[in-house]
C-alpha cells in the first residue's frame, strides 16, 4: 500500500509517517530523492535523472532541484524516484506530498492521499516548539500566513486537499491523531 501524505506546514504530515512506520511501513520524504541526488547518495536508486544542478542541500537548492527535475522529467518525478527507492518495501509512506501531479502519480500507483490539517495557531504553536533551524523565517503567526500563501500559490494545497481520500484534523493529542490514522486507513491495533 502506498500512502501519500499532505497537509500545510506543522499540520502533522512527519508525524503521522512516523505512525506509519510502526505499522510496517517504510517512511520517505519527497524532498529526500533530492538531497540524495545533491549528495551524490544515489546508489539505492534502479535509475537517476540526468540534471545540471550542483549546491549544498540547503531549502533553497532543494526547492530549486525539484523544480528542475519536474520540467524536465514531469510532476510526478519526486514519487517515481521515492517509490524506486523503496521498491523493496511493500507499504510506503510518503511524507509530504505537495502538487496535483503527486496526488495524480500516487492514485496511479493504486495509491491513497491523506491530507492532514490543523488551524493555524495550532500549527504556529507547534513550529515554535520544534525550533528548527528550516522554519527561521516564520517569527509571529502571520508570517505563518504568510508561507500559506505562498506555498498555496506554488502547490495549491486546497486542491490537494480537495483529492485527497481522507481528511484528518489533528487538533488534539498524539493519541487522538494515532486513533484516527489507525481507523481511517483500517490498520489493525498491533504494530507488525
Amino acid at each position: 500500500m502506498i500512502v501519500g501524505i499532505a497537509g500545510k506546514i506543522a499540520a502533522g504530515k512527519t508525524t503521522v509517517a512516523k505512525f506509519l512506520e510502526e505499522f510496517g511501513f517504510c517512511r520517505i520524504s519527497c524532498s529526500e530523492p533530492l538531497f540524495d541526488i545533491l549528495t551524490g547518495n544515489t546508489q539505492g536508486y534502479s535509475w537517476v535523472p540526468e540534471v545540471e544542478f550542483k549546491g549544498e542541500p540547503t531549502r533553497e537548492n532543494l526547492i530549486e532541484l525539484g523544480r528542475i527535475l519536474k520540467e524536465k522529467y514531469g510532476e510526478d518525478i519526486l514519487i517515481r524516484l521515492a517509490v524506486d527507492k523503496l521498491r523493496n518495501c511493500e507499504n510506503i509512506a510518503i511524507d509530504g506530498v505537495r502538487s496535483m501531479g503527486e496526488v495524480d502519480a500516487i492514485k496511479r500507483m493504486g495509491g491513497i492521499v491523506v491530507y492532514i490539517e490543523a488551524k493555524p495557531e495550532i500549527r504556529f504553536e507547534r513550529l515554535r516548539r520544534r525550533g528548527s533551524s528550516k522554519d527561521r523565517g516564520i517569527k509571529s503567526l502571520e508570517d505563518l500566513l504568510k508561507f500559506d500563501e505562498w506555498e498555496e500559490k506554488l502547490y495549491e494545497t486546497t486542491k490537494i486537499k480537495e483529492k485527497a481520500d481522507i481528511v484528518i484534523v489533528n487538533e488534539g493529542t498524539l493519541e487522538e491523531l494515532r486513533d484516527k490514522i489507525i481507523s481511517a486507513l483500517g490498520l489493525g491495533k498491533h504494530v507488525h
